[in-house]
């Protein structure tokens, strides 16, 4: 079976987002989508990541339009993340989360996590140092709710 070190990812400046170098390191993983109702998340898992980022924490953003709620330009999505939100973490290109031309990544975070097809956007996984799958988080949770569960795992040993 493959581990979250085999996968990557192309940011939306075009680099590479390689899943290997994030081994050691918390990883919290989250589909997004700028015309979300759900949007205003962003702001706060920025403010996790700004907060832990230092202390081993990653995040990565990975823009959807499965459920019709993002910008069909990327440079778009970026400024709007950055510019309403602050985002500073890396986002990726636009995904498929769920069926024909899905994205490896969920296959995987999908099938770890065995709860099935993402249902909405800012379902949000945790990763562990270890690269272990600590929890898979529904789009309602906010990203404060879960900063204990970070903590944890950022003081857990790789």
């Amino acid at each position: 079976m493959a581990s979250i070190y085999d996968f990557s990812e192309k940011e939306m400046d075009g680099s590479v987002i390689d899943f290997a170098d994030f081994n050691g390191k918390a990883l919290l993983i989250v589909n997004t989508a700028s015309k979300c109702g759900l949007a205003p998340q962003l702001e706060e898992i920025e403010a996790l990541y700004k907060k832990y980022h230092d202390e081993g924490l990653e995040v990565i953003g990975l823009p959807s339009n499965q459920f019709h709620q993002e910008y069909a330009d990327e440079e778009e999505t970026s400024d709007f993340c950055s510019i309403h939100y602050g985002v500073t973490f890396p986002m990726t290109t636009k995904v498929v989360l769920n069926g024909k031309g899905e994205d490896p990544l969920f296959t995987y975070l999908k099938d770890t996590a065995g709860h099935g097809r993402i249902k909405w956007n800012f379902t949000k996984f945790l990763i562990g140092r270890d690269g272990s799958l600590i929890d898979r988080y529904a789009p309602l949770t906010k990203p404060k709710t879960i900063e204990a569960d970070i903590v944890a795992a950022l003081e857990q040993h790789a």
